[in-house]
């Protein structure tokens, strides 16, 4: 008898819910960025972190009842920090800062009108959540979606119940399903460990998470959990597949958790397609090590077929490919 020394997480059921036709939105925790850069480079048509990385599950709806209200941002939502006189937001994570107004509401507002159209013609939601612990504005008790290293006197720190989380959400549920009633929505718990709030701090955090989502989908018809927590704390288990700050995944981790997660959602024809734009992947990301002109065209030529091929074949990944073409500049 052979005896497992780990607890294999098996793929979930729902093979066929995402291929290359179906247009796709994450948001959430930088697990997000993780698994949508994967996403991304197997060629789907997904819209990541469109408020940059979010965290917590306030922020999280927050920025989805934005999308859904098609928000203008406007002056109001900045502030400039002292340290830097750079302009922020609150609601948007610290990639979003630039030294002009103008130019950041420019940003804001146009990666939300695209975040619209994902959402109301979109065919799948992704939603992670990563850490139940917000920071509110003591002047407004807004919860902020990043402090931006501002002065600690600012905030106070609190920790979400998970009653409070399952009240923001149902209705905001129900909101996206009336907007778009095909959307489909996978919930998960960013595996990435919140080590400055203390191993027991974010073992609550991580717990609360797990039981308002549990809620959600007993509540929601259609809701799926995917557990991205569980694959990494529970299959993998071993600090190996942790970067050297002990909190993140490795990237051998996250391969290891898209591989249960495209076994989950693709069928055999989109597992197969994906390696395909994989392999196309890498060679538009592939560094020359040579200044040889020719050399250099040749393997420019050849990722332009490939290319071509695939719009041939495929011809949902025509814009895709013209783009990437486009950049190659044959």
């Amino acid at each position: 008898m052979t005896t497992e020394f780990r607890t294999i997480q098996k793929p979930l059921n729902y093979r066929g819910l995402i291929n290359h036709r179906k247009r796709l939105m994450m948001i959430g925790s930088c697990f997000s960025d993780n698994i949508g850069q994967r996403l991304v480079n197997a060629f789907f048509d997904v819209n990541i972190n469109p408020f940059g990385t979010l965290y917590n599950p306030a922020s999280i709806a927050r920025g989805i009842s934005d999308i859904l209200s098609h928000r203008v941002f406007t002056q109001e939502d900045l502030f400039q920090a002292s340290q830097d006189n750079r302009y922020y937001s609150f609601s948007h994570h610290s990639d979003f800062s630039c030294c002009d107004a103008s130019e950041m509401l420019e940003l804001m507002n146009e990666r939300l009108t695209v975040a619209h159209d994902y959402l109301i013609g979109g065919n799948l939601l992704i939603v992670t959540f990563g850490t139940a612990y917000v920071y509110r504005l003591n002047n407004s008790g807004n919860v902020v979606a990043n402090c931006h290293k501002q002065p600690s006197a600012m905030f106070s720190r609190q920790l979400l119940e998970v009653d409070d989380i399952v009240a923001e959400w149902l209705p905001l549920i129900d909101r996206l399903r009336q907007q778009n009633s095909e959307l489909k929505i996978i919930f998960t718990v960013s595996p990435i460990r919140h080590l400055a709030d203390g191993a027991h701090d974010n073992q609550l955090s991580k717990s609360t998470l797990h039981l308002a989502i549990d809620r959600l989908v007993k509540r929601c018809e259609g809701l799926i959990y995917f557990p991205a927590y569980e694959i990494m704390n529970d299959d993998l288990r071993d600090y190996r597949f942790y970067a050297t700050d002990m909190a993140h995944p490795t990237d051998v981790a996250i391969d290891y958790i898209y591989d249960i997660f495209g076994r989950s959602f693709y069928d055999d024809a989109t597992q197969l397609l994906s390696a395909s734009c994989e392999k196309a992947s890498r060679r538009l990301h592939h560094r020359h090590r040579t200044d040889d002109t020719e050399t250099i065209a040749r393997f420019n030529r050849g990722t332009v077929e490939i290319l071509e091929q695939l719009k041939r074949e495929h011809p949902e990944l025509s814009h895709r490919c013209d783009v990437e073409i486009k950049k190659i500049g044959i």
